[in-house]
């Protein structure tokens, strides 16, 4: 053997240590995956005359098993030894609601201990945006159901404390969702803690009905973070058909940030990403829009 293997304090080599490496030695916690599928789509017309409202939605699933039976989750399950978490967040969305192909990224990683009744759960959750008009939703697996909620979530309370070195901000959110037969709610605490340049952010849920396991917290951070992609990312467009119109664009932004836009400060802020064609809507009811797509290139061209 050469002099230049390196060993480690029992003296033993890389491959000695793994082959009498006991796995055992530390308790394993299981692994699950949990995906947050967000929409927007068109509220029913009241009026021909005006354009539809748009809502935001996310795709839920009714559990069929214990725990937290007949109440609503996020789609997701149990990593297989095998696979990756992209795999297993593919597999399971699959499985769960017979969505496959569509892009999803990395949220956040869940730990708190006592997550899940059953065991010592780890939860990775995923997101995504998707034209859910494109999509076949059918529960399988072990779920019940699968349908989509129209979802909000507004802040109602919030306190700021100074303190010696900074300051703790502590804020109530209440989180709604709805459909045709089922109302789901939540109150989460979201307190940051700020000790110079350490900042600290704590979640609590502090109330659910009809939510199973911690899932209103993955909800509510889901949509904050889905509010500040869409300021800086394309990802609004995943929502977009080929052709529209500005003005159906700006409602799509203006739903998911919750807030109203100045018409003219969104226009610029969207120039570089559409492309103007010399298309027109032909819509009954309404004047003729022009009509634009995507442009794949104002990455390129904003740096």
């Amino acid at each position: 053997m050469s002099d230049n293997v390196i060993k480690n304090k029992q003296g033993l080599t890389e491959e000695q240590f793994l082959a009498t490496y006991d796995a055992s030695k530390y308790e394993r916690p299981s692994v699950t995956v949990d995906m947050l599928i967000f929409t927007v789509t068109d509220e029913e017309k009241k009026n021909y005359r005006k354009l539809p409202e748009k809502v935001l939605r996310l795709l839920m699933i009714k559990r069929g098993d214990h725990p937290y039976i007949g109440q609503w989750a996020l789609p997701g399950g149990f990593v297989k030894m095998g696979e990756s978490l992209d795999e297993a967040a593919i597999r399971e969305l699959k499985e769960e609601t017979n969505i496959d192909d569509i892009y999803m990224e990395q949220l956040y990683t869940w730990g708190d201990a006592a997550r899940d009744p059953r065991t010592r759960v780890i939860s990775t959750s995923y997101m995504s945006l998707a034209d859910s008009s494109t999509l076949e939703i059918r529960a399988s697996d072990d779920a019940d159901d699968a349908k989509w909620f129209t979802v909000s979530c507004k802040l109602y309370q919030e306190q700021k404390t100074v303190t010696e070195k900074g300051y703790i901000l502590q804020r109530l959110f209440k989180l709604s969702l709805s459909s045709d037969e089922d109302s789901l709610s939540a109150i989460l605490k979201i307190i940051k803690t700020v000790e110079g340049k350490v900042t600290r952010v704590e979640r609590e849920v502090v109330e659910s009905n009809g939510i199973a396991f911690d899932h209103a917290k993955i909800i509510e951070y889901g949509i904050e973070r889905l509010r500040s992609k869409i300021e800086y990312t394309d990802i609004a467009f995943n929502l977009m058909p080929e052709l529209f119109t500005l003005t159906e664009l700006q409602k799509v932004y203006e739903v998911i940030l919750d807030a109203e836009l100045l018409k003219a400060n969104f226009r610029r802020k969207v120039a570089e990403m559409v492309i103007e064609t010399n298309e027109y809507t032909k819509d009954a009811g309404h004047r003729p829009s022009k009509l634009f797509r995507f442009n794949p290139n104002w990455s390129n061209i904003s740096k």
